[in-house]
């Protein structure tokens, strides 16, 4: 059974490629590598992130509820520092990012019931084609001990998520060097621990603003190697993403139904991404894609940009030590608990801090994403797939792609120019999900877009 699904699969291919136009031959075809980007996956230095995650911890607490008036301890403190790093980073660059506070006060919640000041800092890389469109890498600012309502005790956070935090700052010294067609997004977001409040703050932040962030990056925990199973990796790294998009209407639930993409949500597709980033331009790093949105029962900060439509996917390690997990510091029948430095690799998060750096910077550099992409050919001999082409400067054309329905990724594509519609001749729509990226003149290449609302960016 297995030699004949591969000769559907091969079949399929044949009649794709005998389906082209004669013009069609003439196609010059991008570059299949970025180069560029080979040089960014050995970039981030564990040196310094181990520097930045140690400087978080000597903060004492970052805890939401924490101090905020001094310059050594507590949540205010750590922001500042935050700050304080991407305007450093900002001058190296003669002053390519724009640092800002972005803040709302919480009060009435089960974990903040009195007012707080939720404070994010983030560092905008503006593009130089489409300012406007974003790609985001994140991490936690705060932290907690067993207690979530304890602002005062030391909760010094070393892998929970100094080590996100460290890894943004270094993704920022690392790409602030370089011009992107589009914008980047450096976010260190507060008030996880408490209710994801940091990124539902910054979610709003951005459509009042009208910013287009086509993918979220959360990183959360991206330091710790050694499992409570026992289980020591240092070479596997797990991404969620949800399978539908949680805002779709009554109506785009109807036309998914009968039309597929329950497992092709604009950030399904951007986890994809991902995968085929590390598959490309990292050794020794594999993505173990998990189809869910978060770990069993449990949620992150990229949740709150999924609420209202904006990709994002959980980046983290894959086999999690939970007694160095929202831990008081004590040590119990010779059982050692609490986040502190000795859970740290800093060689793994870097690793994972050079993931980020290449979706980011694949992201950034390519054009923008195709939009009004549908597909079609019910009760025909060929599928249609159509989109609306964009003018951009650095847009070199669409690649379509194609899978069997059960196909975990995308197995097939081939690029198509800069037209608006393909057809695959011979092959029926029933049989198939089908999709559309397009291409920069480097060779740079945005996530593949689902058709109708189901995989909209």
């Amino acid at each position: 059974m297995k030699f004949l699904a591969i000769l559907s699969l091969v079949g399929a291919l044949s009649l794709v490629t005998n389906s082209c136009a004669a013009g069609e031959a003439s196609i010059t075809a991008p570059p299949s590598e970025v180069m560029a980007l080979y040089d960014i996956a050995t970039a981030p230095s564990a040196g310094r992130i181990q520097k930045d995650i140690q400087t978080l911890v000597d903060f004492g607490t970052r805890h939401t509820l924490s101090e905020t008036k001094s310059d050594t301890r507590g949540i205010g403190a750590a922001r500042r520092w935050i700050f304080a790093e991407f305007e450093k980073i900002s001058k190296d660059c003669g002053g390519c990012l724009e640092v800002i506070y972005v803040s709302d006060t919480i009060k009435g919640e089960r974990r903040i019931p009195d007012p707080v000041e939720v404070v994010n800092v983030l560092a905008i890389q503006r593009g130089s084609l489409d300012p406007n469109r974003y790609v985001m890498m994140s991490g936690d600012i705060d932290s907690r001990v067993t207690d979530p309502m304890n602002g005062t005790s030391d909760s010094p956070g070393a892998n929970d998520n100094a080590s996100g935090m460290a890894g943004v700052l270094e993704a920022a010294r690392i790409l602030s060097k370089k011009k992107y067609a589009g914008s980047i997004i450096y976010a260190g977001l507060s008030g996880e621990e408490q209710g994801l409040f940091g990124g539902k703050i910054v979610a709003a932040h951005a459509l009042k603003n009208g910013w287009q962030i086509k993918g979220v990056l959360n990183n959360d925990m991206i330091s710790n190697i050694s499992g409570i199973d026992g289980v020591v990796d240092n070479s596997t790294v797990r991404v969620f993403s949800e399978g539908t998009r949680d805002n779709e209407t009554k109506e785009e639930a109807r036309e998914r139904r009968f039309r597929g993409g329950e497992v092709d949500s604009p950030s399904r597709n951007l986890a994809r991404y991902v995968k085929t980033m590390a598959d490309q331009y990292m050794t020794n790093l594999d993505v173990m894609m998990v189809y869910r949105l978060d770990r069993f029962g449990r949620g992150g900060h990229h949740r709150p940009f999924n609420a209202v439509g904006i990709p994002g996917v959980r980046i983290m390690e894959v086999h999690e030590h939970y007694d160095r997990q929202h831990q008081d510091l004590r040590t119990e029948n010779g059982t050692i608990y609490g986040d502190s430095m000795d859970g740290v690799n800093a060689a793994y998060a870097a690793k994972l801090t050079a993931l980020n750096a290449l979706t980011l910077a694949g992201m950034a550099g390519a054009p923008p994403f195709p939009s009004e992409v549908e597909a079609g050919g019910a009760v025909k001999a060929s599928a249609t797939l159509k989109w609306k082409s964009e003018t951009s400067k650095n847009l070199m054309g669409y690649r379509v792609h194609w899978r069997r329905t059960t196909a975990p990724e995308w197995t097939h594509s081939r690029f198509v120019g800069k037209v608006s519609a393909y057809t695959f001749k011979n092959m029926v729509v029933d049989n198939y999900y089908f999709g559309v990226s397009a291409v920069a003149n480097d060779g740079s290449e945005t996530p593949v877009v689902f058709p109708g609302a189901a995989g909209r960016f």
